[in-house]
Parts: C-alpha cells; structure tokens; sequence
C-alpha cells in the first residue's frame, strides 16, 4: 500500500476525533441516548395468562341418542270461574199419559190435551185431574220443584182400597166386622176369630149383593158363605163396596196396570 495514502486516512481519523471532542456536552449526551436507544431493541413485557381449566371430556358413545334439554314447564295459567247461573225462579211441566189426548186440569183449571208442555208456573203441590172417553179420571197431587219437572199419568192403572162396617149375620146372632178389598181380594177383621177370613179372588166363587134384601153374599170356593149387612139398616154402602170391587176387578181383566 501506498505509504502517502495510510498516512492521509490517519490523519483524516484524527480529525474527526478532536471534532467530536471539541462538541458541546449537551450534544454529545443527545446523540450517544439516540444512538443507545437505536442500538438497543425495546422490550415487550409479556401478560400473564392463567391457563384454562380442563373439561373433562365425555365418553364417546355413537349409538346414544343425542340428550335434549328438558322442556321448561309452562307456569299454570289461572282461569277465572264462571259464574254460576242463577236458580229459576219458576217452573216448567212436562205432563204426559199412556192416553194420548187425555184432558188435563191443574187446581180445576182446564190447561189442554196431553202431551203437553207447560213453563211459567208457580212452584209448589199442585192438584191434578186428568180425564179420557171411556176412562175413569184420575187425580194426584204433584210438587213443583223450580226449573223443569216431569210427570207421566197412567190413566190406565187400576188401584183399589175399599173398606166397609159390616155385620155378619149368623144363624143365631151376629158379630160385627170390617170388610176391606184390594186388588189382591177380601178380606174380614172381627173379634169372633172363626168368622174372619182372607181370600184371593182366585177362591172367591160367589161375591154378590141384594139391595133389596140389604145383603151382601161372600162364599168360597168350596166352603163357607157369608152374609153381611149394613149397621144403617140400608145397602147403600154394601152397594157402593160391591160396585168399587166389581169395577176394578173388570180393570185387571181388561189389561189396567196396578198402581204402584
């Protein structure tokens, strides 16, 4: 190398060094920071970061249906009751017979031909009389209950009570008694036990009165007969027990019901 070149760059080196040297000291403080600050790289502080929790995870089953979450269940709603109806303050009548077009009557007023509906009435007993051609009338009493009501006559049902104070006339002396007839037949009640007697129609051969003799004849089939009279000297009232019995006993023949 060139001994006058190396002797050049020497002197050039020093140069710059008194140059710096001879710098104000602020400067030189400034430059040497920018140069620290640009030779040293900043430093990035890292955050720590808690690591997550582990889940255990769930046994693999592929042939399980996926679990669905329960359904909420719906809050019951309230509902308001209805109110209740107010009780009627009248009554209604449904009224019919096993006779149509039978004549009816309520406390003697004629109301029309059954079957009949009747609404508008004042409840509580009513008294009803029911008549048809050919039939004997028939009367009952009904209770009326508010709202509607339903009542059915049967005009052809045949009932029998019929009782009479009687004298039993014996070949010497008599006894008194009281002789009653059913539907199911006579029957005689007295103090003298060996005169009393029940008999079903069935064993009754002879039942029959003489008004004129003020008699009335019971004899049984096979036995014994009985001859009654009035207490009144008179047969009005045999007549009348004779005529009652004979009458419903026709009723059953002809197919009336018994009253129940």
């Amino acid at each position: 190398m060139n001994k006058g070149l190396v002797a050049a760059i020497t002197v050039a080196v020093l140069l710059v060094g008194v140059a710096y040297l001879h710098r104000p000291r602020e400067r030189r403080a400034d430059a040497d920071s920018r140069n620290a600050t640009a030779a040293a790289p900043s430093r990035i502080v890292a955050k720590k970061v808690d690591p997550p929790t582990p889940v255990p995870a769930a046994p693999a089953n592929d042939d399980a249906p996926a679990r669905k979450a329960p359904a909420k269940k719906a809050e019951p709603v309230a509902v308001a009751a209805p109110a209740a109806p107010a009780a009627p303050d009248l009554a209604s009548l449904t009224l019919d017979t096993d006779v149509p077009g039978a004549s009816v009557f309520i406390d003697r007023q004629f109301v029309g031909n059954t079957p009949l509906s009747l609404d508008k009435l004042q409840p509580g007993s009513k008294r009803v009389q029911i008549t048809a051609t050919g039939f004997d009338s028939v009367q009952k009493t009904i209770e009326l209950h508010p709202g509607p009501n339903t009542v059915t006559v049967r005009v052809k049902e045949v009932s029998l009570n019929a009782t009479a104070n009687v004298v039993h006339k014996h070949a010497m002396g008599a006894c008194d008694g009281t002789l009653t007839a059913t539907l199911d037949g006579l029957k005689y009640d007295t103090s003298n036990k060996g005169d009393a007697f029940t008999l079903p129609y069935a064993q009754v051969e002879t039942f029959a009165v003489d008004y004129l003799q003020k008699n009335l004849r019971v004899k049984q089939k096979g036995g014994k007969t009985w001859n009654f009279t009035d207490k009144n000297d008179n047969a009005d009232l045999l007549f009348v027990f004779h005529r009652d019995v004979e009458a419903a006993r026709k009723k059953l023949a002809d197919g009336y019901a018994k009253a129940q």
